[in-house]
């Protein structure tokens, strides 16, 4: 797994982490400069603790076995039916 995965993944924890943190500021009936604001904010610190522990896991050989979105996972799965 090399850095390009790690990025992919973190743009990807961050984005769902963006959209559902800003629907839920809204559906409060929160401002949509605040709504972003907090968005931003806590969706980039979700992606980091998110990805750098995830990163710790897999230097580790621990792999998700719900995700199954590694490499390793995915030889071990076989082609796809």
């Amino acid at each position: 797994m090399g850095t390009a995965f790690w990025i992919r993944r973190f743009f990807a924890v961050l984005a769902i982490a963006f959209a559902v943190i800003a629907a839920s500021h809204l559906v409060r009936g929160r401002g949509i400069d605040y709504a972003v604001t907090q968005a931003g904010t806590w969706s980039v610190i979700s992606a980091i603790i998110f990805t750098v522990g995830r990163y710790f896991q897999a230097r580790r050989g621990q792999h998700c076995a719900i995700c199954r979105d590694t490499p390793e996972m995915q030889e071990q799965r076989g082609p796809q039916a």
